[in-house]
């Protein structure tokens, strides 16, 4: 047992979601899948031997994906971020996980399972924290200004001032 794991509730679309999410990260496993047994059945309504959880990892993160009904959906209110080592790897996984969800701003979006990810370059924090307020101002300023899909080289030029 892990210390700290996040869960993510689903209505039924776990298996669906961590297949999903394990393709895209090339440090990434299934740990475990669990099962509904004839109790939880009978308790919940869920069908005997349908996937009940599944644990999974992402670069060293462990998560658990359940299979909880429609009861709780997932929110904006938490989210997933992911730091990009360049505008390809940006883009392979805004791809990926914007298709059939929501695009929000400033590199958020919702995949079409609900679960809410921050795709942003890998040096986007320093860049905002730089003691140099003018260059963290200029980074966000153009950082806000974009609709969906963050664009690494804009956010670089403004960081240099260009």
């Amino acid at each position: 047992m892990r210390k700290i794991v996040t869960f993510f509730w689903f209505e039924g679309q776990a298996k669906e979601a961590v297949d999903l999410y394990v393709s895209l990260f090339d440090d990434a496993k299934i740990i475990d899948t669990s099962y509904v047994t004839d109790s939880v059945a009978e308790a919940s309504g869920i069908e005997t031997g349908s996937v009940s959880s599944i644990d999974f990892e992402l670069h060293g993160q462990h998560f658990t994906a359940l299979n909880g009904g429609p009861m709780y959906k997932l929110s904006e209110a938490a989210s997933v971020a992911v730091s990009c080592k360049d505008q390809a790897e940006i883009d392979k996984l805004w791809n990926a996980l914007s298709e059939g969800g929501q695009v929000m701003s400033c590199g958020w979006l919702k995949d079409k399972y609900g679960l809410t990810w921050q795709i942003m370059p890998e040096n986007l924090d320093a860049m905002m924290r730089d003691p140099d307020a003018a260059k963290a101002d200029r980074v966000s300023a153009v950082m806000l200004s974009m609709e969906g899909k963050l664009d690494m080289a804009a956010l670089e030029k403004a960081y240099r001032g260009e």
